[in-house]
């Protein structure tokens, strides 16, 4: 383990601010929270609906907070659904002075179920342009959903995963648009078709020390392992994706780098469907996870108040992001509250 590395576990305080609470006057689903930074304050994005994950009336909304994520406004509409298709949360980029808002557009009625990716921008985070469709590298529109947390590398390439349609059967994708606007490849890669989607679903990455990237998928078939797939030439082309050891809920996770180098996961490594305990496991190789931060346990969870369709118990769907000296990771509690935990590295 490294000397940086040491230091980072040894010195560290977490804290967990809440974002949305739902009451019997608001939205009562809530998942798909995604966070960034922009002009000296956070934004934090989720897909929420009156009762039922994925229903027709679902929309992307957004807070925002100017005191480091202990407290943020009300929610404010991002994209909303029309007689055509509804909306789900797709993430953020940011380049120079504009904020990327990414919005998963899904026709209704569509079967089997798919989506495409879209997008809009601000210059002073309030005002925001049309949706417009986001552009493989051929200037067609992205024929599926872009996950949730593209990567940028240090050599200003962007590496995500999208679903593609029919269904969603998930690819490796890449971009030299420093926007993420367009400009979109689809790797080099061969997923395992389940019929309506692929095995591997809901991807994030991370670089290791010798610069190939890591892409961790969650795993439809159950094994409750990541899979993982590896890429040495900047995403372009992937390995057969393989199971590894790293435990999993068969949920949404995620993965990155910080500054120094060092990878993390967060995840509910139970090896079951339970999603808990949430977790951040660091890594100073990309291989060995071995050092654990528990961030939530089952005994923090509070009660569902609310019924909804898949409105799963537990902490869903983690995203995080590094910023100022802090590792901020926004998820949803039962699928109803939105909550970021804040781990500040001294």
């Amino acid at each position: 383990m490294s000397m940086l590395l040491s230091v980072l576990l040894s010195i560290w305080s977490l804290s967990t601010f809440s974002v949305f609470t739902a009451t019997d006057d608001t939205d009562h689903y809530a998942n798909g929270v995604v966070l960034t930074a922009y002009h000296q304050q956070l934004y934090c994005m989720w897909q929420s609906s009156p009762k039922d994950e994925d229903s027709p009336d679902t929309r992307v909304v957004y807070s925002v907070s100017a005191d480091g994520g202990q407290s943020w406004s009300r929610p404010m509409p991002l994209a909303v659904p029309t007689a055509d298709y509804y909306c789900t949360s797709g993430g953020w980029l940011v380049h120079g002075d504009t904020l990327t808002a990414i919005i998963d557009v899904w026709p209704k009625g569509l079967e089997p179920r798919g989506g495409r990716t879209c997008f809009i921008t601000t210059t002073d985070g309030t005002n925001w342009s049309p949706m417009q469709p986001v552009l493989m590298a051929d200037g067609s529109p992205m024929q599926g959903v872009l996950e949730q947390d593209p990567m940028r590398l240090s050599s200003g390439r962007i590496v995500g995963a999208a679903h593609f349609m029919p269904g969603l059967h998930v690819c490796p994708v890449y971009t030299d648009d420093a926007t993420g606007h367009g400009g979109w490849h689809r790797g080099a890669f061969e997923c395992t078709s389940l019929g309506k989607s692929s095995r591997e679903i809901e991807p994030s990455q991370y670089v290791r020390p010798d610069g190939s990237i890591v892409m961790l998928f969650r795993d439809q078939s159950s094994s409750f392992r990541k899979l993982a797939a590896y890429s040495t030439d900047q995403g372009e082309t992937w390995t057969a994706p393989v199971t590894t050891d790293y435990l999993d809920g068969r949920t949404k996770q995620c993965a990155g780098n910080l500054p120094c180098g060092t990878a993390f996961m967060v995840s509910c490594p139970s090896g079951s469907k339970d999603r808990w305990p949430l977790v951040l496991q660091l890594s100073s190789d990309g291989i060995d996870f071995g050092r654990t931060i528990v961030l939530r346990t089952k005994d923090d969870l509070p009660p569902r108040r609310y019924e909804g369709k898949y409105k799963t118990l537990g902490y869903n769907y983690p995203k995080a992001f590094y910023h100022d000296g802090c590792l901020y990771i926004g998820y949803s509690v039962n699928k109803e509250d939105v909550v970021v935990t804040v781990v500040n590295l001294y």
